[in-house]
């Protein structure tokens, strides 16, 4: 009789939950792992919901797990306690599946699972979307071995773990990253002006108030070129239309735009919100954008991206405050009229933008598996 012997592949443990700006990134770390033959896990809160794509093909582990920022004293205590647990889950958890690498992607659902990857001297990474390190990777950030971060500029960083950093960039949808060769479209001549207008999951308000007011404020010779694609929020939306057919701007307007990618390959313009998600779309397609940071993110940390980009001549930001209907079209009009300022931003945003996130993401993760097996030790 011949003994087979099958080597198991090394267990990968992604430490995930809470917002899209915190799944996405793990389920697209989740189908490149998958590629390279890596068996996987997915530990989250008891509160989250079924997951879709790759992190819905693999096996779920659920803790407890509570946030603790803008909570009452009580509601804090209690969130302590529930970590606490959680993080005894995890420990017994990991004792019995034997992970060879966990990596988080901020929020507290992630907090117990990498806090026994530390105290189980697990190898460990943890991934932040955001130009400013998130509360919940500020407390782990000293005791993973890795820190891939989306931003070249990266604030936040507790005392000695610059050394720990490695810029990936953050994963974008594969329809977007096909978008990346695009061409930047002709600004010149009399052809149509595309002014692409994304609020986040729902739409902003504050943009569908502003822009079509900015918009009426511009020459009747620039008026006649736009064609804006505007997500809005449902109430909203007959609001937006009446205020372009009064003005006599063409406009397609939806609750949600399922052909994004193409419209922001054609946009010669984006105004955005200033989250994660959004801004790593519009750099990986190379466009130029005006970007209104959601005043009440936490740690206004949508701010910190916005800045991230305009500091690198990609784009423009525009606080909340500042963001009228005069401001806005003057400088619209400024850029409208200036091409050349517009095509550099779009190479600029360009530059910044990446594709290959997930890979390299990926790659992160299987240094550290190597270090481990190779007799490295962990942080």
């Amino acid at each position: 009789m011949t003994n087979v012997h099958t080597e198991q592949k090394p267990l990968v443990i992604l430490a995930a939950g809470g917002t899209g700006g915190h799944i996405f990134p793990a389920e697209a770390l989740a189908g490149e792992l998958k590629k390279r033959g890596f068996r996987l896990g997915l530990v989250t809160d008891r509160r989250g919901s079924a997951f879709k794509g790759a992190l819905g093909e693999i096996e779920t582990h659920r803790i407890l797990a509570g946030g603790i920022a803008g909570k009452s004293i009580p509601a804090r205590l209690l969130s302590i306690i529930e970590l606490a647990i959680g993080t005894v889950q995890a420990l017994i958890l990991f004792k019995r599946i034997k992970p060879a690498c966990v990596i988080g992607f901020g929020g507290y659902a992630s907090v117990p699972t990498m806090m026994a990857a530390s105290l189980n001297d697990i190898a460990s990474a943890i991934h932040e979307q955001n130009a400013l390190l998130g509360r919940a990777n500020r407390l782990l950030a000293t005791r993973v071995k890795r820190i891939a971060t989306s931003f070249a500029d990266m604030r936040g960083l507790p005392e000695g773990t610059k050394e720990k950093v490695v810029l990936t960039g953050m994963p974008v949808r594969p329809a977007i990253a096909k978008m990346r060769g695009s061409q930047y479209p002709d600004v010149e001549g009399d052809g149509p002006l595309n002014i692409l207008v994304l609020g986040g999951s729902q739409g902003a308000t504050v943009l569908s108030e502003v822009v079509p007011a900015a918009l009426e404020r511009l020459e009747r010779k620039i008026r006649d070129r736009i064609h804006v694609t505007q997500q809005c929020r449902e109430e909203d939306l007959a609001a937006v239309g009446r205020a372009y057919q009064a003005s006599n701007i063409k406009a397609t307007l939806a609750t949600f735009i399922s052909d994004v990618p193409e419209r922001m390959s054609d946009a010669h313009v984006v105004i955005i919100r200033s989250g994660a998600s959004t801004v790593a779309e519009v750099l990986t397609v190379g466009r130029p954008s005006i970007m209104v940071p959601y005043p009440y993110a936490a740690d206004d940390h949508q701010a910190f991206n916005a800045q991230a980009v305009d500091g690198a001549g990609a784009g423009w930001i525009m606080p909340q405050s500042t963001f009228t209907a005069e401001n806005l079209a003057a400088r619209l009009d400024s850029l409208l009229g200036l091409p050349a300022v517009l095509k550099k931003a779009a190479a600029c945003a360009h530059q910044q933008g990446r594709s290959d996130a997930a890979a390299m993401l990926a790659g992160v993760v299987s240094d550290l598996v190597n270090e481990t097996e190779n007799g490295g030790t962990a942080a």
